[in-house]
């Protein structure tokens, strides 16, 4: 097999419902969808879902990357050997992570439908499902509450909530939700990186009543050492998330003890083979790990899905990403049924075509 072609487009899609973090407001979004062409009549797929914030790119830049340095290298050669083809790039294309994942999800894409497999069973085939959280942004508390019960009614039974800006008003939203919702959901908490080391222990004392599962990124990604002060000092796991983008980076936070889990999301670590290697060092240091996404198609979430799915020791997931885009061409790749996200039947990851 030979890749033949590359094509690659810009998608602007807008969210039904714009939502607030700790550094900015979301109304829309723009992925960049890539097809890779073979000489067997077999197209792979692949998505970037860019962010200024956390990967360092524009839709712009990662379309240029992919039509410039990718094409060139890639057309002409064996998509199956998908180690060669990343390794023979990454020089290039490693500080562009969301176009990298895009490429590397083509590749695996491919993989699969030759195989006449879905990716999840290539590799490793552990679970067939996964319950996902379902994300609230920061809103005023009592939309934060009708929010959580709506959901809630609709079968998730693991919420997430934002925060960062207002300690007072995060404490408060957390036992509010708690006491709509009862106890048998889960609830975590995200405070994007909003958070000083003080602010989120008391946070945490704060909410203990409310018994949140977790606590993700309360402080700056470039300060690690905070994340570890946190972690030192409270008694529910600690997340790492914006901290966490190359293998290095898990190698430090594991090697130090600094967090207690990790968030691996592919648009930050360059795809599903880095996320591997990435998930291996959290394993070998007894760290838990969550796949999660950012605003992404939902061919991206399937690419999320399927290494979760492939993976014992991933056992949580945050995959809807995808839930408020309009005119997602790809939103059928993945299916939630009451909070537990499924793959699509199909070689690859179930996407015949865009």
């Amino acid at each position: 097999m030979k890749i033949t072609a590359l094509d690659a487009w810009v998608v602007p899609m807008r969210l039904v419902e714009p939502y607030q973090i700790a550094y900015e407001t979301v109304t829309a979004v723009t992925n960049v969808f890539l097809r890779l062409g073979t000489n067997e009549g077999i197209d792979g797929y692949g998505c970037a879902a860019p962010d200024e914030h956390v990967t360092g790119e524009t839709p712009g830049s990662v379309l240029r990357v992919l039509t410039g340095r990718v094409e060139e290298s890639v057309v002409g050669s064996d998509p199956l050997r998908i180690a060669h083809v990343l390794e023979t790039l990454r020089p290039h294309i490693e500080a562009h992570r969301s176009a990298w994942a895009a490429l590397d999800m083509a590749l695996h894409d491919l993989l699969g439908k030759k195989a006449g497999l879905p990716v999840w069973r290539l590799l490793g085939g552990y679970r067939e499902s996964i319950p996902t959280s379902v994300t609230i942004g920061i809103l005023p508390e009592t939309d934060t509450v009708e929010r959580a019960v709506a959901w809630t009614q609709r079968g998730f039974q693991c919420l997430k909530l934002k925060g960062g800006l207002d300690i007072e008003s995060d404490i408060a939203r957390i036992r509010k939700v708690r006491e709509a919702v009862g106890e048998d959901a889960e609830l975590r908490f995200d405070a994007n990186q909003g958070y000083t080391v003080e602010q989120a222990v008391r946070f945490i004392e704060d909410t203990q009543l409310a018994r949140l599962a977790l606590v993700e990124q309360p402080t700056p990604r470039g300060k690690p050492d905070l994340l570890a002060r946190v972690t030192r000092q409270v008694r529910i796991p600690v997340m790492a998330d914006e901290s966490l983008v190359t293998l290095r980076d898990a190698f430090r936070l594991a090697r130090d003890e600094l967090v207690d889990m990790v968030n691996i999301k592919l648009m930050k670590v360059g795809g599903i083979a880095e996320a591997l290697h990435i998930n291996s060092v959290a394993r070998s240091a007894g760290l838990e790990v969550m796949v999660g996404c950012m605003d992404e198609s939902a061919l991206a979430i399937a690419a999320g899905l399927h290494f979760a799915l492939a993976r014992p020791n991933v056992e949580y997931a945050d995959l809807d990403g995808h839930i408020d885009l309009a005119d997602d061409p790809a939103a059928d790749a993945v299916r939630i049924e009451r909070g537990t996200i499924y793959p699509r039947e199909g070689p690859g990851f179930g996407v015949a075509g865009l």
